[in-house]
């Protein structure tokens, strides 16, 4: 893949936010996109000007609405921690930049909940911009071979899927409590996941564990098929964080821990010999199990945690797009309006009751 000094054409950004999720992982990613970081703003001005130096930028601000008019830019990105009620901010800061007439890409979560996405849409349609939200999980690798397993015919399509991914839902006498309610919005990464995967579900049921709020969430998908997202509030935090199961027929595919892949093959057999009298579990080898995960000896890009986490996936992708003169494929409004949707559903919803979404 090339490196960002090796592209001929680059999109021209300015950047909100310098904090430090942005310097670890959203930033450090422009080095493999067709980006030029033209400026950044931030409020607090020391650790801004700290950041536009270290990552290039021709200026600073101290302010995003200076930015906002002062610059010609094809794009903004905007990476900022949530207000002072544990909301997401992006819905107004977003709003101010498609209106200032730039393209934007936000972090996760967008919102609150899906009510604001009409803000995006209105914005984006004042002044016929995209934005995109950068679901990393949507881009991560592992996942990313997992869509191209499932596409393929021999798979048989999906019959069913699992996911497990650590997050805890509060009591319903704390849900209309914005701030106890803002880890919960983490549920985007996983929802993501399903949507890149599955497309939309058409509804779903879950219960809740009384004891740490942990979830199990039954969904059923228009061409038939379940899954279960199972949302494990409670689990130790030296875990492992999430583990994806997808079962075709005749063949399944894992994820472990985001990286590790096993897949099953279809057509295979354990043991070679008369039924209830094999003595050894191998079978034959053209459909044995195959199983791939990064090694970290080497410096390739393929285990940097920033290609194995998606980001630089999703930025790439916005940005190539833009250059392209197409839409965001992924990410996009109407991912963003089924996540949070369904985020809205199990939120709002009774428990052990059909809802659909």
């Amino acid at each position: 893949m090339p490196f960002n000094y090796e592209y001929e054409k680059k999109l021209r950004v300015g950047f909100i936010g310098a904090g430090e999720h942005a310097y670890r992982n959203i930033l450090p990613s422009f080095q493999y996109a067709p980006i030029e970081l033209v400026a950044i703003a931030d409020h607090d001005s020391e650790r801004g000007l700290a950041v536009a130096r270290q990552f290039g930028a021709q200026r600073f601000y101290p302010n995003h609405k200076a930015l906002l008019a002062k610059e010609e830019l094809d794009a903004v990105f905007i990476v900022v921690g949530p207000d002072a009620e544990g909301r997401p901010r992006y819905p107004e800061l977003a709003g101010e930049s498609l209106r200032a007439g730039f393209h934007t890409w936000i972090d996760k979560p967008p919102c609150a909940s899906a009510s604001e996405i009409q803000r995006f849409t209105e914005a984006c349609m004042a002044r016929h911009k995209y934005v995109a939200t950068g679901f990393k999980k949507m881009f991560a690798p592992a996942y990313l071979k997992v869509a191209e397993i499932i596409a393929d015919p021999s798979f048989g399509g999906v019959s069913s899927f699992s996911l497990r991914y650590p997050l805890s839902l509060p009591p319903e006498d704390q849900r209309n409590d914005s701030r106890a309610m803002a880890p919960f919005l983490e549920i985007v990464h996983p929802l993501s996941l399903l949507t890149r995967l599955f497309g939309e579900s058409q509804g779903l049921v879950y219960l809740r564990s009384k004891s740490t709020g942990g979830l199990v969430v039954s969904l059923r998908y228009r061409k038939g098929f379940v899954g279960t997202l199972h949302l494990t509030g409670g689990q130790a935090p030296t875990g492992t964080l999430e583990r994806l199961e997808v079962i075709g027929d005749g063949a399944h595919v894992v994820v472990e821990n985001g990286t590790r892949l096993t897949y099953y093959r279809p057509g295979g057999t354990r043991g070679q010999g008369e039924p209830g009298r094999d003595e050894t579990f191998f079978g034959a080898d053209d459909t044995a199990p195959i199983i791939w995960e990064p090694e970290f000896s080497l410096g390739q890009l393929y285990n940097k945690q920033l290609f194995l986490q998606g980001y630089v996936g999703c930025v790439r992708h916005f940005a190539e797009r833009l250059l392209a003169g197409e839409p965001p494929k992924h990410g996009n409004l109407v991912d963003m309006l089924h996540i949070m949707t369904v985020h809205d559903r199990i939120v709002q919803g009774k428990e052990n009751t059909w809802i659909a979404s």
